[in-house]
């Protein structure tokens, strides 16, 4: 890997030879523009426009053009005679938490490398330090003939630097947010809500540029003689929303069949019914219901009957219990009546009895004397 800077991190009394390697690579594919007719090469010459000749690269300075579109020559040593303390250093300036950092001013990124062993105890300790403080480190250096700003922090075993913008580079959004007030209603932030979690995370090492590798298949075609076959893409659907919400689920059902899970409404209607099902929960008593059709009404005077109240099934057991109590007196009484003249009866028959005796034992004294 070739270094693209050279110079020390100047770490409060501590300096660190570092070199500058870029972190990452564009794998584009560049084109060379022809002319269509014959496929010859078009260049670019840099001609002085005042002699119409070409002009050496030695021979170009630079100039500010002004307003008025007037030329302004700067010279090197114009240049050499600005204060720029950061030449050759990248000068730390702070620690701050990364969260601090605008994400929009994030630019290109550097792995920072040692020149030697001499470096290699100040780096591992500013790189641990890092570590430890869960923190990243502002800095400003200078790179291709301007001051820049740059944030340090751990990547694996390596110190990285990215290049930051300064706060004035940055735009405001004047102007750019929907000038039409809407209103969000719940119910559609909540299926946002789902088809988010459906669609879920995903490893961006799995994520491929289709079209870069289109494009390369397109390329070695056209090399071998061979004639491509291109697939034609899906085009997008149109960006015109007709209803949000009926967008919105199609977009839940659909992202559930891409994962293989049961897509459609049917979750949503079971998470109703087992709101409502707990809404019942919180009743008095928890019984079991099955659901029939209205033919079996009659039922619910047989339920209402059993689910009546402690105090009046009590009260009409002891209305039966009188009801039973009246009828066996009035059974008991024509008997004991019934019983109550035989009794007399005999009791008469066995006087009668004892009279007659009497008589006659009378009599048969009478006749023996």
């Amino acid at each position: 890997m070739r270094s693209i800077w050279n110079g020390n991190i100047s770490f409060g009394l501590v300096s660190i030879p570092i070199k500058i390697y870029p972190a990452t690579e564009d794998h584009s594919i560049s084109f060379r523009q022809i002319h269509t007719r014959d496929g010859g090469r078009i260049r670019y010459r840099k001609v002085c426009e005042l002699e119409d000749s070409p002009v050496e690269s030695s021979e170009i300075g630079r100039a500010y053009e002004d307003a008025d579109g007037a030329l302004v020559p700067i010279t090197d040593d114009d240049l050499a005679a600005l204060p720029l303390p950061t030449t050759h250093t990248l000068e730390i300036e702070a620690f701050i938490s990364a969260a601090e950092i605008d994400p929009l001013q994030m630019g290109d990124a550097y792995y920072l490398g040692t020149t030697g062993a001499a470096g290699a105890k100040p780096y591992t300790l500013l790189r641990e330090a890092l570590k430890r403080s869960e923190k990243v480190a502002i800095a400003k250096y200078a790179h291709r003939g301007r001051e820049r700003l740059g944030m340090l922090r751990v990547v694996g075993d390596t110190i990285a630097l990215h290049r930051l913008l300064w706060p004035d580079e940055v735009r405001e959004p004047a102007g750019v947010a929907p000038k039409e007030k809407v209103t969000v209603k719940p119910a559609e932030l909540d299926l946002a809500d789902t088809l988010m979690e459906t669609l879920g995370e995903v490893d961006l090492n799995d994520l491929r540029d289709e079209y870069h590798e289109a494009l390369e298949e397109l390329v070695a075609a056209k090399v071998s003689g061979a004639t491509p076959v291109a697939e034609p893409g899906e085009r997008p659907a149109g960006a015109q929303v007709v209803d949000l919400m009926a967008a919105l689920k199609e977009s839940v059902r659909s992202a559930k069949e891409a994962r293989g899970e049961e897509g459609g409404e049917g979750g949503e209607a079971g998470e109703g019914a087992e709101g409502e099902a707990g809404e019942e929960e919180e009743g008095a008593e928890a019984t079991v219901h099955e659901l029939r059709g209205r033919k079996k009404a009659p039922a619910k005077k047989a339920a209402s009957a059993k689910k009546a109240p402690a105090g009046e099934k009590k009260t009409a057991a002891k209305r039966s219990e009188t009801k039973a109590a009246k009828a066996a007196k009035s059974a008991e009484e024509p008997a004991g009546k019934a019983a109550g003249k035989k009794q007399t009866g005999t009791k008469k028959a066995a006087a009668k009895k004892t009279t007659a005796k009497k008589q006659t034992g009378k009599r048969g004294t009478r006749t023996a004397s």
